[in-house]
């Protein structure tokens, strides 16, 4: 079996994680350094969804608009 790991190395986690490990963090805290972790996450790993190009219209013109390729499964 082939593991793929990928090593976030980005300073907002690695920040937020150092936050956590301190003693003196909270469980509330804890908690919401964990949520704040887990939105930067899904972020980074949504950073190669397939967009598709549909035309829309704004307030001022109509432009080709980026979207999500893949409908929503959920």
């Amino acid at each position: 079996m082939n593991a793929k790991v990928t090593v976030i190395d980005h300073p907002l986690i690695q920040h937020k994680l150092t936050l956590m490990r301190q003693t003196q963090t909270s469980t509330g805290k804890f908690r919401q350094l964990l949520k704040e972790i887990g939105m930067l996450l899904a972020y980074e790993v949504t950073r190669d969804l397939p967009l598709k190009y549909e035309e829309i219209e704004t307030p001022i013109a109509q432009m080709n608009a980026p979207m999500l390729a893949a409908e929503k499964k959920w």
